[in-house]
């Protein structure tokens, strides 16, 4: 019998945690576009850019999602540290992308329909990765002991 650290995870968990990282900050990221919206007259113009920006990164992430989860699962050892849901690149892609984000937005260089329409956007793409993460969970078979 294997001894593993309380924090190691069998392979198909990781993909449930990825799953409810990215569901989170996509939730979280689409709540303040759709705040930033709410001090405007939204025209259909700003809904289209919200799906313009959907797409770009939906399309993006999708991808990821995919390289991640067969990473994920391409792990020899059934069990690894449940951080493992990310590689280092990734961490540190969000690492930037969220610090800049934050600076961006606090900067006031952007002007509020900007970050409502491409929070918005960006926060349903990010909230459509976790949503693939957790469909690629539902799909692997449970192991057999």
């Amino acid at each position: 019998m294997e001894k593993y650290s309380l924090f190691h995870v069998k392979k198909k968990t990781l993909l449930c945690i990825a799953g409810c990282v990215w569901l989170a900050a996509g939730i979280n990221v689409a709540r303040l576009g759709i705040l930033s919206y709410m001090q405007y007259q939204i025209t259909w113009i700003h809904i289209l850019l919200s799906m313009a920006v959907f797409c770009i990164f939906g399309m993006m992430f999708y991808r990821m999602s995919v390289k991640h989860s067969r990473r994920i699962l391409g792990y020899e050892q059934e069990k690894r540290p449940l951080w493992h849901f990310f590689d280092l690149k990734s961490y540190c892609i969000m690492c930037f992308m969220m610090g800049g984000g934050i600076w961006f937005r606090s900067s006031g260089l952007a002007p509020g329909l900007f970050i409502g329409f491409f929070y918005t956007g960006l926060g349903c793409a990010l909230a459509l990765a976790g949503i693939l993460f957790w469909i690629n969970f539902f799909r692997v078979k449970p192991e057999t002991s």
